[in-house]
């Protein structure tokens, strides 16, 4: 997982868009999934057209409140919503995903997230929480790594002409973000989609 960065210039800020509890949040889903590039925020897969996906409260304790805004809301997998929604009060205090120091904190290492101090409980409660150490998860991420590595290698180019060429041809198959700017060191940017 990376730090999440929520902008200002976001389409949800600009046009004043709300969660409505129990009503329609379908542009405030689509816009979320378009600022996040279909990738899930706590996952880092990819968000196809088949996937479920929730708009996931960071702090569910907010939902419905005055206090619950932009900043709270992430687009997620469904299934990693509803593991989370009733174990928030079993994992405080918490890091929160926007935090400056998120990738300080949480570090990436060898395909695993884990957090740079053991007495860190704010990190250690947030991978517990996201389940970022889900063993299904990091075998995915450990697979999808190496198809990467494999393919990248079989191509005969350096590794950020290959990723910036896959984001204009098949942005679908460029997910596990951070993993790949890590292992790979390269910058994944999504603007070249929005630029092409």
């Amino acid at each position: 997982m990376r730090k999440i960065i929520k902008s200002d210039e976001s389409q949800v800020v600009r046009e004043g868009l709300t969660y409505k509890v129990n009503g329609d949040n379908k542009k405030l889903a689509e816009s979320l999934c378009q600022e996040q590039n279909s990738i899930c925020a706590y996952t880092e897969t990819y968000l196809g057209r088949t996937d479920k996906k929730d708009i996931e409260h960071f702090n569910p304790t907010l939902k419905g409140t005055s206090a619950d805004d932009y900043n709270n809301w992430f687009l997620v997998k469904a299934q990693w919503n509803s593991e989370k929604a009733s174990k928030w009060t079993n994992y405080q205090p918490i890091l929160l995903p926007t935090s400056a120091d998120f990738e300080e904190r949480i570090v990436y290492f060898q395909g695993e997230y884990l957090a740079a101090s053991q007495t860190d409980m704010e990190a250690l409660n947030l991978i517990r929480l996201l389940k970022l150490d889900d063993y299904e998860l990091v075998t995915e991420r450990h697979a999808y790594l190496e198809n990467l590595k494999d393919t990248l290698a079989f191509s005969g180019k350096d590794p950020q002409q290959y990723i910036d060429d896959l984001l204009v041809t098949r942005p679908s198959l460029v997910y596990f973000i951070r993993a790949v700017q890590e292992e790979l060191n390269v910058k994944v940017d999504f603007d070249l989609i929005k630029h092409k």
